[in-house]
C-alpha cells in the first residue's frame, strides 16, 4: 500500500472513531474535497504532489483528534508522529508539517513553499463544496438563528474567496462563489 493510501485510511479511521470531535462527516465533506482540489492545483502549478496530497489528507487531523482550538499545531504534531511511524523521510515530514501549520487562512504570510500555498488554497476552496456544513456549524456549534447563520455563511465564504491567491484557484471556484453569493444575498 502506498503512503498516500495509508494516510487516507488513517484519517478515515480517525473520523470513524466515537471520539472523533465531528463524527465521520468531515471525511467525505471536507477532507476528500480538499484533497481533490489540492491534486488539481498540484497538477496545474507543480510542487511535490506526494507531499501535497499527504498534507491535504492530514491538514485537519488535529481537529478530529483534539478539537478545533490550535488544530494546526496539534495536527502537525500528529502528522509528524504518524509519518515517522510509517518511515517517511524526515525532510519530507518537515514540509508536510509546515503545510499543516500554515494551512489556516489567518496565516497566509507564513507560507514559504508552493506545497504550503496549495494546501491552504485547497482548504479554502473546499468551503464552496460544503455550504451545508457551514450552516450546520452555525446552527449546531455556534447556536445561531437563521439570519445570523446566513450572514455568517456569507462572511465566511467571502473570506475564503479573499484567501485565494492563485488565478487557477479563482477560476475553479468562481462559478460556485458567484452562485453562493447570489443565494445568500
Amino acid at each position: 500500500m502506498d503512503i498516500i493510501q495509508e494516510i487516507q485510511n488513517f484519517v478515515e479511521n480517525e473520523c470513524k472513531k466515537p471520539s472523533s470531535r465531528y463524527g465521520y462527516e468531515p471525511f467525505p465533506f471536507h477532507f476528500a474535497p480538499v484533497v481533490e482540489y489540492a491534486e488539481k492545483l498540484a497538477n496545474e502549478l507543480g510542487g511535490d504532489k506526494e507531499i501535497i496530497l499527504i498534507a491535504a489528507w492530514l491538514h485537519d487531523i488535529g481537529s478530529i483528534i483534539s478539537g478545533r482550538e490550535g488544530h494546526h499545531i496539534t495536527g502537525a504534531k500528529i502528522a509528524g508522529e504518524k509519518l515517522k511511524e510509517l518511515k517517511y523521510p524526515d525532510e519530507k515530514i518537515a514540509i508536510v508539517k509546515r503545510c499543516i501549520l500554515n494551512h489556516r487562512g489567518s496565516q497566509q504570510n507564513n507560507r514559504e513553499s508552493i506545497e504550503e500555498q496549495i494546501v491552504a488554497e485547497a482548504d479554502a476552496m473546499s468551503s464552496f463544496d460544503n455550504i451545508s456544513g457551514i450552516f450546520k456549524a452555525a446552527f449546531v456549534y455556534e447556536n445561531q438563528n437563521q439570519g445570523e447563520a446566513k450572514a455568517s455563511a456569507m462572511r465566511k465564504l467571502e473570506n475564503k474567496w479573499k484567501q485565494l491567491h492563485f488565478e487557477k484557484s479563482k477560476q475553479i471556484i468562481k462559478p460556485k462563489y458567484d452562485a453562493a453569493m447570489l443565494l445568500l444575498k
